[in-house]
């Protein structure tokens, strides 16, 4: 007699590269042995992908351990990912959890919760003892490769992993390890294999894509500019690349190839030098600027957002207002913006002079102000003009959405026809919740 597939539930936080990751693993567990639910029912495994980028990643994924535990009390909760692999001892204590995997041993989870289910302890009881059983944490010195595959448009492409930076405030490095990627050559088979799918987008997503190929002596630009020509992918979308590897090259090829999406994400994280020599990054304001500066002159309509880090040790009334004015000058179409939070084992958690939780507030504040009336400039300036819709998932007698290529969100009736076409429209109806209505 057939038994009764187990059911397994999956969460991710934090980043589009943790997304990409989750997908793949959870494709290990569609061998009809256990049935996927949604992590927000009862299941008798639950998952999550944790981040461990700040401590506010750290504390959601401890309630979602409660919360599953609420939902089922006799279930087994396995966390895997970089707060896996920065504090495991920490999530082991959890009631529940009595699977701890970092970054090297999470694409083994199949078989760990296989085995688990045939000998390990029976779920909801605490851990036994002798905790290290339950972790691995394994050194990341492989590149493994993954994607999302969940909607039917877009796909989260992981085509580079780990770091070399070694901010002063960032676990990176320490969670993920040292950059690695795949070859050009296993790279373009894994797009063709998501072609074949029928997406119409990618996503290239990694920790530091601009670092991409160096082990294998290729570069970045060759990889963009081979899956420009890859056919049955109609775009192809460029996540966050640190400023000083984000070349004038790259800008041009993205302006030449109507495959590569005129849309980009570059960390700024301090509007001051001094602040930037202090974290430890590699440019300056002023090459940062020009950066803005060639894309624009290039690609006058396209998307230019960054991220921000405020409150950094260091960071007084003066250093921020000149922050604020950088954002100010510079022709960026937003800002993401988080608060400086300690992380043990950094230099920045040892630097004198840290700012008060609650300046920090105050700043991201007035940062997020800042920025909502960027967007909104960069949106209205996109009034009377042609774009191309990708369109997504809906609801039948809703609405569905889309974006430009640019990264400009369109809504209109719902329409089945229209899921995963691309179409042209006018963008004349600006809403107030800054969506084009066609």
């Amino acid at each position: 007699m057939r038994q009764t597939p187990r059911t397994i539930a999956f969460h991710t936080l934090g980043c589009k590269l943790n997304f990409s990751e989750t997908s793949t693993i959870s494709r290990q567990f569609e061998n009809g042995t256990y049935r996927q639910v949604a992590f927000s029912g009862k299941a008798d495994i639950y998952v999550i992908n944790s981040c461990s980028v700040t401590r506010n990643a750290e504390k959601r994924c401890k309630a979602l351990v409660r919360q599953a535990m609420n939902r089922n009390p006799e279930a087994m909760v396995a966390v895997i990912g970089c707060y896996s692999q920065i504090n495991p001892e920490e999530l082991l204590r959890l009631p529940g959890v009595g699977l701890v995997l970092g970054n090297a041993d999470k694409f083994s989870l199949f078989e760990h919760i296989k085995r688990w289910g045939q000998t390990s302890r029976a779920p909801g009881q605490d851990p036994v003892p002798g905790a290290r059983e339950g972790v691995l944490t394994h050194e990341p010195v492989q590149f493994e490769p993954s994607w999302s595959a969940e909607g039917r448009t877009r796909s989260f492409l992981k085509i580079q992993d780990g770091c070399d930076y070694f901010c002063a405030y960032c676990t990176i490095p320490m969670a993920r390890g040292h950059s690695r990627s795949g070859t050009i050559g296993a790279t373009l088979r894994t797009a063709s294999r998501l072609a074949g799918t029928g997406m119409k987008e990618i996503v290239l997503s990694g920790v530091n894509i601009g670092d991409f190929g160096k082990a294998h002596k290729e570069r970045f630009i060759d990889l963009l500019n081979d899956l420009a020509g890859l056919e049955g992918i109609e775009r192809i979308r460029i996540s966050s690349i640190e400023p000083d590897l984000l070349h004038d090259g790259i800008i041009e090829l993205v302006a030449r190839e109507s495959r590569l999406m005129p849309h980009f994400h570059i960390p700024l994280q301090a509007g001051c030098d001094q602040l930037l020599k202090a974290m430890g990054r590699r440019y300056d304001t002023a090459l940062f600027a020009g950066r803005v500066e060639k894309i624009r002159s290039l690609m006058p309509r396209a998307c230019i957002a960054a991220d921000l880090i405020v409150g950094f040790p260091g960071e007084t009334d003066v250093l921020f207002d000149k922050t604020m004015q950088f954002i100010r000058d510079t022709d960026l179409s937003y800002v993401h913006v988080f608060p400086y939070s300690e992380r043990d084992n950094t230099r920045a958690a040892r630097m004198p002079e840290q700012v008060p939780v609650a300046t920090r507030q105050h700043r991201s504040r007035l940062v997020h102000a800042l920025s909502d009336e960027k967007k909104k400039k960069f949106y209205e300036g996109q009034l009377g003009t042609t774009a191309r819709v990708l369109w997504e998932e809906g609801q039948a007698g809703g609405t569905m959405g889309g974006f430009t290529e640019n990264y400009i969100r369109v809504q209109t009736n719902y329409d089945p026809a229209l899921v995963n076409q691309v179409t042209e429209v006018n963008l004349n109806n600006l809403g107030g919740d800054l969506v084009f209505l066609v």
